[in-house]
């Protein structure tokens, strides 16, 4: 199984009323393009979620073909950083070791 992470660090407080607009219709499809689990932690200007899936070809999936890639075009926006990783495990893992794995991630700066 596959764990997707993401941080995103918001460029102002304000922006969180634009996240959680795309966020709410992304979290509606998860379940269309095969997630187990999710979960979300956050505050002010960083947020994280995590992602269980069973295969790569899922997040894939989900990534270019739901609300997520709509998101996707406005990160720029309301992101001044991004980071991504995908780590194989059975589980979500902690959020300790979340941002562990993060640190290792994909960085897009914006």
């Amino acid at each position: 199984m596959k764990v997707s992470i993401t941080y995103i660090k918001l460029r102002s407080p304000l922006k969180i009323f634009k996240l959680i607009s795309y966020s709410m219709k992304s979290v509606k499809e998860l379940s269309l393009y095969g997630n187990v689990k999710f979960k979300t932690s956050g505050f002010w200007t960083k947020h994280y979620t995590m992602t269980l899936w069973n295969s790569e070809d899922d997040i894939q999936k989900f990534a270019r073909n739901s609300a997520h890639k709509e998101a996707m075009k406005i990160s720029s926006i309301i992101a001044s950083e991004i980071r991504t990783t995908t780590i194989e495990l059975n589980e979500l893992p902690s959020w300790e070791e979340a941002k562990m794995h993060l640190l290792k991630g994909k960085v897009l700066k914006f």
